[in-house]
């Protein structure tokens, strides 16, 4: 399973998708990732985390890893990005 994802709420859903995909119920997935319901229902819904750790503890019980890749920018973009870095080089 391979999603882009780009906030907390697309986070939430794709575990969400992932713990009904093997047949779990939020209460077998809490038991199996250490974190509690509330803090899963929470996460599932796109509320921010206080914490990371969980997150990796309930990918991990999903059999899921968090990978990091750059991603594509337009031309506009780079552009501005490109601008930011020069006026930081003047200060």
């Amino acid at each position: 399973m391979a999603v882009n994802i780009v906030n907390a709420r697309q986070l939430g859903t794709a575990v969400r998708a992932a713990r009904k995909e093997r047949g779990l119920s939020q209460e077998a997935l809490v038991a199996r990732a250490g974190v509690s319901r509330a803090w899963l229902a929470r996460f599932e819904n796109g509320h921010p985390a206080a914490s990371i750790e969980p997150v990796f503890r309930v990918l991990g019980a999903l059999g899921l890893s968090l990978d990091l890749r750059e991603r594509a920018m337009s031309d506009g973009e780079r552009r501005v990005l490109d601008a930011l870095a020069e006026r930081d080089r003047r200060r």
